[in-house]
């Protein structure tokens, strides 16, 4: 027996009758004559359940608000765009304040921004990378001391484990991984 959310099984088996009922609110509907002893992919099966929308709609309200989450995450942006806006001007205020680092020090590093990704490439051939993550809408940080998360709340971007917010921990690995001390302007993410 398969169990559905609609009439199962071949058209011209099911009387209009026994559709209507299942759209009435009949709970089950069988019709136990087709494809008996027999399976296959082009084989007419059984209609096994039809369940009513009453059914459907005896799910308590909590559980639905919370299978959807709505209203549980304030940080959460209206539209893709509004996030790749957000996160590109990140971006670019990130290679800034490379640029403005790299002319005050003699640290060799090469840095791109190319769709979205900034690539930062230090003296001894390690990467760093910066990039937007449109269906988490978070920015992610890779590194030699690892991935990091960032997402906004409160107007910053901040790691989604520690809280951190995203100018201080590329500080921090800025001077650990490349030996460059870079003062990153506070990176504004929005409300």
């Amino acid at each position: 027996m398969r169990a559905g959310l609609g009439v199962v099984g071949s058209g011209a088996a099911l009387s209009t009758g026994a559709v209507a009922a299942g759209v009435a609110g009949v709970a089950d509907v069988v019709d136990a004559g087709l494809g008996a002893g027999t399976s296959g992919p082009l084989t007419p099966q059984a209609v096994v359940l039809v369940h009513s929308i009453a059914a459907m709609s005896q799910r308590p309200a909590a559980r639905i608000a919370k299978c959807r989450n709505i209203g549980s995450q304030s940080y959460q942006m209206t539209t893709d765009s509004a996030f790749i806006s957000a996160a590109d001007a990140t971006l670019i205020a990130i290679g800034a304040a490379l640029d403005a680092a790299l002319e005050a020090s003699d640290v060799d590093l090469d840095w791109s921004l190319n769709d979205g990704i900034l690539e930062i490439e230090c003296e001894d051939g390690s990467k760093l990378i910066v990039n937007r993550h449109v269906p988490n809408r978070e920015i992610w940080v890779a590194a030699k001391s690892g991935g990091f998360h960032f997402r906004a709340a409160d107007g910053a971007w901040r790691d989604s484990r520690t809280g951190e917010e995203l100018s201080a921990s590329l500080a921090r690995i800025f001077r650990q991984q490349a030996g460059l001390a870079v003062e990153l302007p506070a990176l504004a993410a929005p409300l």
